[in-house]
């Protein structure tokens, strides 16, 4: 089976629960948030600390278990993706 697609929302706009919620019903799909600062350098991190153990074999994966738990913001809005 497939894993429902599921949007993790950073930055400035991620506290914004109405902009969450259109996000959530355009894409008809739950929004997730997380509660770090300057996210837009976490992906780059992430990538950096994987290149460092790529001999290793260290899948991309494995590396962002530990990033933090995104906890739920948004569901989608019942009858949204008939719109």
């Amino acid at each position: 089976a497939v894993p429902r697609t599921r949007i993790l929302a950073t930055g400035g706009a991620s506290h914004n629960k109405t902009i969450l919620q259109v996000l959530s019903d355009v894409f008809n799909a739950p929004v997730y948030t997380i509660d770090t600062a300057n996210s837009a350098c976490l992906g780059s991190a992430y990538r950096a600390i994987h290149g460092l153990v790529a001999e290793r074999n260290v899948s991309l994966a494995d590396v962002v278990k530990s990033a933090p738990e995104p906890r739920l913001a948004v569901t989608p809005t019942a009858g949204a993706e008939e719109v």
